[in-house]
């Protein structure tokens, strides 16, 4: 296959096998892949902001499946597909369905009880299922999409502006992003949540 992709800073590689669920065979670079792959994020959001969705819903794996799917489904045959193959980063394969379970559940549990503020549910959530590493790839656009959703169909408050910069390719942003998100691993989300709405 003649894909031949260069990875940022954070970014989790694709395998051959997962390289041969492209759907376009004309794509050839990053920059086509990533225009493309935009294509297909912004028509995502679109269904999104069109829905009145309740909690109960966004936090099932069914919808964090679709919502996955109707990102990356007109560009890669493997989305909305748990990945089957192990990567740098995130859970064991097999652990993938269960993590998340427990993750909704959780989430779902931290919104009926108040357990935190709303920007901090959100942040918690994204920051929780990234790690989780869900799917062969798009996992931290998913998940920044995941939490711009809870903020804005659950607490009807805006979207996160996540730096109000590409947090796809490499830039100063894309370094301040990693360093908060490497923040929140360590269980401090301050800055995680300081930068999601600057």
């Amino acid at each position: 296959m003649g894909l031949d992709l260069e990875y940022t800073n954070g970014q989790t590689p694709l395998d051959d096998e997962e390289k041969e669920g492209l759907l376009i065979p004309t794509i050839a670079t990053r920059e086509e892949l990533d225009e493309f792959e935009q294509q297909n994020i912004e028509e995502a959001i679109q269904w999104v902001l069109g829905r009145s969705l309740k909690a109960e819903i966004i936090l099932s794996e069914k919808f964090v499946r679709n919502l996955h799917k109707r990102m990356y489904g007109d560009v890669w045959e493997w989305a909305g597909k748990y990945r089957k193959t192990e990567k740098n980063f995130g859970l064991d394969k097999w652990q993938i369905p269960v993590a998340l379970r427990s993750l909704c559940d959780d989430t779902l549990f931290w919104i009926q009880n108040n357990t935190y503020l709303p920007d901090e549910i959100a942040i918690r959530f994204k920051h929780r299922i990234v790690s989780i590493h869900c799917f062969a790839n798009g996992n931290g656009r998913h998940s920044r999409l995941m939490a711009d959703v809870i903020i804005q169909k659950v607490y009807k408050l805006p979207f996160f502006t996540w730096g109000a910069r590409d947090l796809v390719h490499q830039s100063e942003a894309r370094s301040n992003y990693l360093k908060t998100v490497k923040a929140a691993d360590r269980g401090n989300y301050e800055p995680l949540l300081i930068f999601a709405r600057t």
